[in-house]
């Protein structure tokens, strides 16, 4: 038998079997990216929403203390609550600091997900 130089059936088939493990994965790495962006979409969305809402809060004038929920037309509940904090600290000072807690909630696919705000505003006393 001579040597032709050409390739053999069994060298294509290897080449042909790595190159298809190489796709695989490349298209399960693109895959997993796609749902990473997904799950950081739904994450950027929800503290836009939080943001938006806590800005409203703390613009309020008449800041006391309470708690409620409600939830928005495209389906995240909001949570907030509103306490005094630090009273021992301010009692003998003519300010107020008032701890808010924002916690958005959502569900996708079967998951329940959430993110949560806290900031602190100082405020006046009312004589």
């Amino acid at each position: 038998m001579k040597n032709k130089g050409g390739f053999t059936l069994l060298e294509i088939l290897v080449a042909l079997s790595i190159l298809g493990i190489a796709i695989t994965v490349l298209l399960q790495l693109f895959s997993a990216n796609l749902r990473s962006l997904s799950a950081s979409e739904e994450y950027v969305f929800a503290v836009s929403k939080a943001e938006a809402r806590m800005r409203e809060i703390l613009d309020d004038k008449d800041l006391s203390e309470k708690t409620w929920s409600e939830i928005t037309d495209d389906g995240y509940r909001i949570d907030v609550s509103i306490t005094e904090g630090l009273k021992d600290r301010t009692d003998n000072l003519q300010v107020r600091v008032f701890e808010v807690i924002l916690t958005v909630s959502w569900a996708k696919n079967t998951k329940n997900k959430s993110m949560t705000l806290r900031t602190m505003k100082v405020m006046n006393k009312k004589i």
